[in-house]
């Protein structure tokens, strides 16, 4: 297969990327623009990471649907699986901020200010059937993309900017709700229309290739043990992935000046998600494509130059006026908290092209259904960016480069050990990287 085919293959998902996480952005640009702007975007930042947190578990419903849905009895399988997740984080969340438990996980674990934490809860409360939504249109996005369909996947994530973006806007202009109450609508509501649109646009897979006539897949039938063990080390690795957040938001609240770095973190963040977007699109991809034969060369090539594109663009991003004007023109953030921003975004160069050779490397375990190396390397990362933090409270460091020395060197470590783990368990004699050759099982 040519570069341009992965290319026009990865590009509608790289494109939904993109979209998702140009929605932060547009929100938090809305609610600088309102009354009491750094303590909004600080509880603003701390209800999305937990939100995000919390439906963890259910982000890889998009690998594992994309793997496992073959013929309509594994469908139904994996609707039923995602159903059952869809009801037990909407308990917790309910258990979080509708309960006593709030105050012990915002003000006791993360120990957040109380001027931050008190609009927390009402914004974590609009949230509380944000997992179930994700829930089910990652599980439909995986459809779309297992049955050649990517391009719904980028339209569907249009159509939830445009819904969370206007939401945003007219609550803005024409109410004079607070800013994180404007936020919380915009994200539910944008989400809610994603999935929406997601279970429309599988109704031609379900008259068809899943339709009750359609084919039985050749494999031996899906039984829900089965899929249970080979999600729950993603499932693990998503939890993993995002407890880094409340880590940092946790370290930076026990550092000099919590609030602002608090408001900071989120613009920094959104930064790097948003220069990680091409990265986060790529395992679906490894995915579906190396189902195809002779496909490890092809799909390495485009990882590798994903990743190089990926460090040019930080530095094109960090060494030209572009992130200045992002922080202080589109953002409008205060000069302290804008500051913080742009004094710790230097550091964040090579983030993204970790991102890539984390991406190729998890969907090559994947694909091999070694999905637990997959938990054990963001296990490794997790660990790493907890010592770091923690080495940072305790000397008092300053916050925000902490986080990024955390965040870069646990990435490193992943890159490290899932690269050492795909090359023993590879089944085609080929070299990982190209340089030696690696042993194969």
């Amino acid at each position: 297969m040519r570069q341009r085919d992965i290319f026009w293959f990865w590009l509608p998902l790289f494109a939904s990327w993109l979209l998702m996480t140009a929605e932060g952005p547009t929100i938090s640009a809305m609610i600088n623009r309102l009354p009491n702007e750094v303590v909004m975007l600080a509880a603003a930042g701390l209800v999305i990471s937990l939100s995000v947190t919390i439906e963890s578990p259910i982000i890889n419903l998009l690998a594992t649907s994309t793997a496992l849905v073959k013929d309509r009895a594994s469908y139904l399988l994996v609707r039923r699986f995602t159903i059952h997740w869809m009801i037990l984080l909407t308990a917790v969340t309910i258990l979080i901020a509708f309960t006593p438990v709030f105050d012990i996980v915002i003000k006791g674990w993360l120990d957040i200010p109380e001027e931050v934490a008190t609009w927390v809860q009402p914004g974590l409360q609009i949230m509380t059937l944000w997992s179930a939504a994700i829930a089910w249109r990652r599980f439909l996005q995986g459809l779309l993309i297992r049955f050649n369909r990517t391009k719904m996947v980028a339209w569907g994530t249009a159509l939830r900017l445009l819904v969370s973006a206007g939401t945003v806007i007219g609550l803005a202009t024409l109410t004079d709700f607070p800013g994180i109450i404007d936020g919380a609508l915009a994200w539910m509501i944008g989400v809610a229309a994603e999935a929406a649109f997601a279970t429309w646009a599988v109704r031609p897979l379900l008259r068809n290739e899943l339709s009750p006539d359609s084919a039985v897949a050749d494999d031996p039938p899906l039984t829900y043990r089965q899929l249970f063990w080979f999600h729950l080390p993603l499932a693990g690795t998503s939890l993993l992935s995002l407890l880094a957040q409340p880590l940092v938001q946790s370290s930076l609240s026990r550092l000099s000046q919590p609030t602002q770095s608090l408001a900071a973190w989120p613009i920094l963040f959104q930064i790097t998600l948003m220069t990680r977007a091409a990265a986060f699109s790529l395992p679906e991809v490894i995915i579906a494509l190396s189902k195809k034969p002779d496909m490890f060369r092809p799909l390495r090539k485009f990882s590798f130059r994903m990743a190089g594109g990926l460090v040019a663009l930080m530095a094109l991003l960090v060494f030209t006026p572009a992130v200045s004007l992002y922080i202080f023109v589109v953002q409008d953030m205060t000069e302290v908290v804008g500051n913080l921003a742009l004094n710790s975004v230097k550091l964040f160069i090579l983030f993204p092209a970790l991102a890539a050779l984390t991406s190729w490397l998890r969907g090559l375990l994947i694909n091999e259904n070694v999905t637990q190396d997959i938990n054990w390397g963001m296990a490794i990362n997790l660990g790493i960016t907890a010592v770091i933090l923690i080495i940072g409270v305790v000397n008092q460091l300053p916050g925000l480069p902490t986080a990024a020395v955390a965040l870069n060197l646990a990435s490193l470590a992943e890159v490290i050990y899932l690269a050492w783990r795909a090359g023993r368990v590879l089944t085609i004699e080929i070299p990982l990287f190209g340089l030696r050759k690696l042993e194969t099982l």
